[in-house]
């Protein structure tokens, strides 16, 4: 299975789109959206901002469906 390391996070708040490279051995808690500073935190139940604002789950859970 490939391992698809490139998501684009959303801000809720201002709907600002971007392309980020995730890190393959941890999880990001936290993102600063560049457009309205906003400070994305995971959702209820999600392990990382890439899993509750990104276009792709992150590494971990694509791999073994769980995460760090």
């Amino acid at each position: 299975m490939e391992i698809i390391l490139e998501s684009e996070l959303t801000c809720p708040e201002c709907g600002f789109k971007i392309k980020e490279t995730m890190p393959t051995d941890s999880c990001l808690y936290f993102y600063q959206c560049s457009n309205c500073n906003l400070l994305l935190k995971p959702l209820k139940g999600d392990c990382c901002v890439f899993c509750s604002y990104g276009s792709v789950p992150c590494p971990p859970i694509q791999k073994q469906g769980k995460c760090c």
